[in-house]
């Protein structure tokens, strides 16, 4: 039997290294339109830079239906060939997630690694892995999306070292079997459980106070919210999954103290096996009394974003919290959708109709805001505090306490 290893470590020698190559693969199905399958290209194509890799090429194809021994049909293989003889790949990017058995079978015939976006977004994570809960989280939810696809496997990672899917899993050698994947999938989980009762030892000594989550689709500015709403200096960077680790910040506005958290962000066709692993991240989410939820107004698919995070809280437990709605980047909405020619009263139309279809569409409370340049930041906090004290008065209803 052949032999790799997992391990989340050793990326920063990587991030040194010119980008590879990536060709990304994407496919059209007949519930799906050419438009919506290029915008999930384009976020896949952020997330292939989020991992270190360029883009040079996309190839899209019409199908009736997955070809189940390739994922795509043999006459795309060869074109992607072809494009391949004349300008060099390191690695190609399919948004599908693939079985071992369409791995393998495209890795013979394309002689290159093969990645899915599922297990990309898990390389991104790993690299992204600070904190000792972190790492483990990832390596679980890497391990556990492997397991199945083992035995497609074993030669890909033998062959490959390095690169783009092989952070974590890829980076030692081989573990020698299944028994031995999923006796370190035991392991993991009884090292979160431990992890977990301590989270939860520290959660219950802050159950006095309320708590505000701020959540939402990956890079829409929450880490950049939080630093304003708390004073704090948290990283935020303009790349996917900057935080992964739940941050809390104790608030006082006026006397009111709350507990602020920021969260890992959402993204569409998350891992599953990432949720699972995340749990206890996300239990920050599940506990909290109120929810920021914060999206790019100025994305041509915030509505998309919208639904995505929505169903992903529905999915942890977290669909009938109370919430905001944070509409974030009116400053760069601005940039992308105003003319330079326009007046003044038509820019304000067109703000008052981008306001009435959000609260149409929106049941709960609205807000408009920059946290870039401080746009509307105090009206946010007046509304939440607002929120918070009606809170404070259904936890304790019988304590005289006036904000």
């Amino acid at each position: 039997m052949q032999k790799t290893s997992f391990n989340v470590r050793d990326t920063q020698k990587r991030n040194t290294q010119e980008p590879e190559k990536a060709i990304l693969v994407g496919v059209i199905l007949p519930d799906q339109s050419e438009a919506l399958v290029n915008e999930h290209l384009d976020e896949l194509e952020f997330l292939a830079l989020t991992a270190g890799a360029q883009v040079i090429k996309r190839f899209t194809q019409k199908l009736s239906a997955i070809n189940s021994h390739s994922f795509i049909g043999s006459g795309k293989i060869e074109e992607i060939k072809k494009y391949m003889e004349h300008f060099p790949v390191d690695l190609i990017i399919f948004d599908d997630d693939l079985s071992g058995k369409q791995q393998n079978h495209l890795e013979e015939k394309l002689e290159v690694k093969i990645v899915d976006r599922s297990f990309l977004i898990l390389d991104i994570f790993a690299s992204r892995a600070q904190t000792a809960q972190a790492k483990t989280q990832v390596e679980l939810a890497q391990l556990q999306y492997i397991y199945p696809k083992l035995r497609g496997m074993w030669s890909h990672l033998e062959r490959q070292r390095g690169g783009i899917g092989m952070r974590g899993p890829g980076e030692q050698e081989i573990e020698t079997d299944r028994r031995i994947v999923k006796e370190k999938i035991s392991l993991l989980k009884k090292k979160l459980e431990k992890i977990d009762l301590q989270n939860i030892t520290q959660r219950k000594n802050r159950d006095e106070m309320i708590r505000v989550s701020l959540v939402g689709y990956t890079n829409v500015g929450k880490s950049t919210l939080m630093n304003v709403l708390s004073k704090s200096d948290l990283f935020a960077e303009n790349k996917l999954f900057a935080t992964l680790d739940t941050t809390v910040r104790k608030v006082v506005w006026d006397a009111m103290p709350f507990l602020l958290s920021d969260t890992v962000g959402f993204i569409r066709k998350l891992p599953h096996h990432l949720i699972e692993s995340f749990k206890s991240t996300l239990d920050e989410v599940r506990e909290s009394d109120i929810l920021l939820h914060v999206i790019d107004i100025s994305h041509p698919q915030y509505l998309d974003h919208i639904e995505t995070v929505n169903s992903t809280l529905k999915d942890i437990g977290a669909g009938d919290k109370s919430m905001i709605l944070v509409c974030n980047k009116m400053d760069a909405y601005r940039t992308n959708h105003f003319d330079d020619l326009l007046d003044m009263e038509t820019k304000k139309e067109l703000e008052e109709e981008l306001v009435q279809k959000m609260e149409n569409l929106f049941p709960g409370p609205v807000v408009f805001i920059s946290a870039k340049s401080m746009e509307n930041i105090n009206q946010l906090k007046t509304l939440l505090k607002e929120h918070i004290a009606k809170q404070y008065l259904i936890r304790y209803p019988y304590r005289a306490k006036t904000w």
